[in-house]
């Protein structure tokens, strides 16, 4: 199980490679996207607490 776990990490990171090499302004676009969700749901959590506290 070990070795299949490398295996796949190994092609996930060269798919990655590939890609940002192949693509550069379309992997931006990908990690643009990938941070504006994480903020995005870090703002709604935050959102959240601010009106549980004011009731």
């Amino acid at each position: 199980m070990k070795l299949v776990k490398r295996i796949v990490l190994v092609l996930v990171i060269a798919f990655a490679a590939f890609y940002l090499i192949t693509r550069p302004q379309d992997a931006a676009n990908a990690v643009q996207g990938a941070v504006g969700a994480v903020v995005g749901a870090g703002v709604a959590v935050v959102d959240f607490f601010v009106a549980l506290a004011q009731g």
